[in-house]
């Protein structure tokens, strides 16, 4: 089973947004405290601020679990539409203008205190005593969802990176008020320099006050709320493809009933109830054209630029846009089960998964913040001891607890995912989550489906050997009355020819794997499969009348134009391209040549379950497997593969049996997937490299007293501020 398998079609999993998350830790805690509930598997997000709850057995309640989350001091709104507005983007507004304007007020206090603080020139007789009326403000309102969150985790014996932001901040303002009240700061006429490193003390030893840190408590507080800020700014321009693929929704329908229209919601319409998309309109939901000719767009779904013609009969996918005519389309599906939700959902529980080397991440950070804690005391201890000097290891202390971030390595992931999926879902492709691609970086043997993924998929009629003319007649009229895509092959191409059909069928006999015959005109007319093959790919048809054979039709499935192309693509990805097929040995051979893979690359006449065996075949040699089909007839070997990639037309087993699903079937995608699946990876990567790397390289330049608190604070600001703007990189 691989990891973050795919849920069954049964799962419905309870959404809820989260408010009140401030880091990743806020989500580990909530994680683990709702997965010690009997019954559910849980998964928080930090980057999305929602969480996702499966039921083992059933669905859970949605009113316990926000009472679980509420019990341990956060928000929980289940997502929904309230007055055309989503409750999750009510949240993050609220979210955003309550940071904008603590923001604000922190900006006004931090920058005349640091200016005070940094140049002596503007160090006037009782500047300090302004500064500390400055600065007042912003270490206790600004800095107020700091202090709260440090206070909630305490009471529930927990501590999150607010802890730390909270701890530095009260440890600056308490110092400063101690020196200014009981040390000699507070004389009139005191003055003091900054430096980027932190301050020597000349009274080696000495416990002297006269330096004070209101500096660090406004700028810490300033730097970290300006990160927050862009952060959350940054994390809704990464979703910005999940909500536009969620709002190409209709939000109303002209409903034809009795030969007259009314706009109704959505939400009102029925399946099986016909609706009119007119011109430049969107289609409501999914549906098949009952009347009416036109084009459609489907870019905004399958990625695919040019319009599709539609007609009587097609079926038509809501969200798309109709471009010209006027159309009556019967809905066959509404709500939850069209292909738009779908897409929306998949590409939505994607971003719950993690990759391994995330969970690593987890793992740190859940036991990061107490070890810092456990540093800055033992590095303030440590300073005393050694050197004696208060404000030196003061100093030393409050920069070991402001520039550790976990946040950075929160994020890494889910803002990556988070991009990354919603760039490919614009374009076609739903990436199921991180083990798609985690399994993409090391596929390096791809299976192809022949039929509908290399070829068309579409029988065409190519060519007609008469050895007796006036007969073709009788072989349209005994082949109108087959479904075998081989017969409505001959049946089209002998109408687009001009030929007629004989009237008077009698006595019809289907047989299976052999053919057709029937009375046609009093004579035995027999149409099947011959034994002639002459290397070229061709299935040839057999007509005989009376036991002599009268003609050959010679009947194939058409290479798709760029598959050749797209072979080659693949061989400069490193991967190794082969074809499985059910088809006969000639008609693969043929196709492997012209798309350029090798012969040895081939298997033939393979059932679907020989298409499973052959998988575990390949994964035994070591092979890293990549299974391309269409989802249905190939769905044990898809889920079989390391990376299970779906092609059809976003039909619910395509899109439940593959990691990548190709919503419009288009062959040139899958390598544009695997890239793109690829560069996500990599992003990921880069992104838990630099928070690593930070916290590695920053930790001890603290701890040795080398680091200013302030230059603290903006670092650990800016780390979580690099993650999210690297993985918006993605978007280009």
């Amino acid at each position: 089973m691989k990891p973050d398998s795919k849920p069954s079609p049964a799962d419905d999993p309870v959404v809820l947004a989260v408010t009140g998350m401030t880091c990743a830790a806020c989500a580990a805690r909530i994680e683990k405290k709702l997965n010690k509930l009997d019954g559910v598997v849980a998964t928080v997000n930090y980057a999305t601020s929602k969480a996702t709850i499966t039921g083992l057995d059933e669905r859970p309640d949605a009113s316990r679990l926000m009472s679980v989350i509420e019990s341990l001091g956060y928000g929980a709104v289940a997502p929904n539409i309230v007055d055309g507005e989503s409750t999750v983007e009510i949240a993050t507004e609220a979210h955003l203008l309550d940071v904008r304007r603590r923001l604000a007020l922190a900006t006004i206090g931090a920058v005349p205190v640091m200016a005070l603080s940094m140049i002596g020139a503007l160090q006037f007789d009782g500047w300090q005593w302004v500064s500390l009326v400055l600065a007042a403000p912003v270490a206790t309102w600004c800095a107020w969802p700091f202090h709260k969150s440090a206070w909630r985790s305490a009471a529930h014996r927990t501590t999150t990176m607010d802890t730390l932001i909270s701890l530095g901040v009260v440890a600056a303002m308490a110092w400063s008020v101690w020196a200014l009240i009981f040390g000699n700061a507070g004389e009139i006429g005191m003055t003091m320099d900054m430096n980027l490193l932190p301050r020597t003390d000349e009274h080696h030893g000495a416990m002297v006050h006269d330096e004070i840190y209101l500096e660090v408590a406004t700028t810490l507080v300033a730097f970290i709320l300006a990160g927050r800020w862009f952060e959350v700014r940054a994390r809704r321009r990464a979703g910005d493809s999940l909500r536009a693929l969620s709002a190409l929704g209709a939000k109303s329908v002209t409903l034809w009933r009795d030969g007259a229209e009314a706009v109704i919601p959505i939400g009102a319409l029925g399946v099986g109830e016909t609706f009119v998309v007119r011109p430049g309109e969107t289609v409501a939901t999914d549906g098949v054209v009952i009347d009416g000719v036109s084009a459609i767009d489907a870019s905004m779904i399958t990625g695919e630029s040019l319009p599709v013609d539609c007609r009587r009969g097609d079926a038509v996918t809501g969200g798309t846009l109709n471009t010209n005519g006027r159309l009556l389309v019967r809905a066959t599906r509404i709500g939850r089960d069209t292909v738009l939700a779908q897409m929306a959902r998949l590409v939505e529980r994607a971003q719950d998964g993690k990759a391994p080397v995330q969970r690593l991440a987890d793992k740190v950070s859940a036991v990061f913040v107490p070890a810092v804690i456990a540093l800055s005391s033992a590095t303030l201890i440590g300073w005393l001891v050694v050197t004696g000097d208060a404000r030196r290891s003061f100093e030393a202390a409050v920069a070991v607890l402001v520039i550790a971030c976990p946040c950075a390595l929160g994020l890494a992931t889910p803002v990556a995912l988070l991009v990354g999926t919603g760039r490919a879902a614009r374009e076609g492709i739903i990436i199921k989550g991180a083990h798609a691609l985690e399994a993409s970086r090391a596929v390096d043997t791809i299976v192809f489906d022949k039929t509908g993924t290399l070829t068309t998929g579409v029988m065409t009629l190519q060519r007609v050997d008469e050895l007796e003319s006036g007969h073709l007649g009788a072989v349209l009229a005994l082949e109108s009355l087959s479904e075998h895509p081989v017969a409505r092959a001959v049946v089209g191409g002998l109408r687009e020819r001009g030929v007629q059909a004989t009237i008077g069928v009698e006595d019809f006999v289907n047989t299976p794997g052999v053919g057709v015959s029937a009375l046609v005109d009093g004579r035995r007319v027999s149409v099947g499969r011959s034994s002639q093959w002459d290397g070229t790919g061709f299935t040839v048809v057999e007509a005989t009348v009376d036991d002599r054979v009268v003609s050959h039709l010679w009947v194939s499935d058409s290479v798709k134009p760029n598959a050749s192309a797209i072979v080659a693509e693949l061989h400069t990805l490193d991967v190794r391209p082969m074809i499985v097929s059910g088809d006969a040995p000639g008609a693969v051979r043929h196709v492997a040549a012209m798309v350029g893979i090798d012969e040895t690359k081939i298997r033939s006449a393979v059932l679907p379950t020989d298409k499973l065996s052959i998988v575990h075949e390949l994964q035994a040699t070591g092979a890293t497997v990549a299974m391309v089909g269409d989802g249905v007839n190939d769905a044990a070997a898809l889920v079989a593969a390391d990376l299970g990639v779906a092609m059809g037309t976003g039909t619910d087993a395509a899109m439940e049996a593959g990691d990548l699903t190709i919503i419009d079937g288009d062959l040139a995608k899958v390598p544009r997937a695997l890239a793109l699946s690829r560069r996500t990876l990599g992003i990921i990567r880069a992104n838990l490299f630099w928070a690593f790397a930070y916290n590695v390289a920053a930790l001890p330049l603290a701890v040795a007293g080398l680091m200013n608190p302030v230059i603290a604070g903006l670092a650990m600001a800016l780390s979580s501020v690099f993650v999210v703007t690297n993985s918006l990189r993605l978007r280009r």
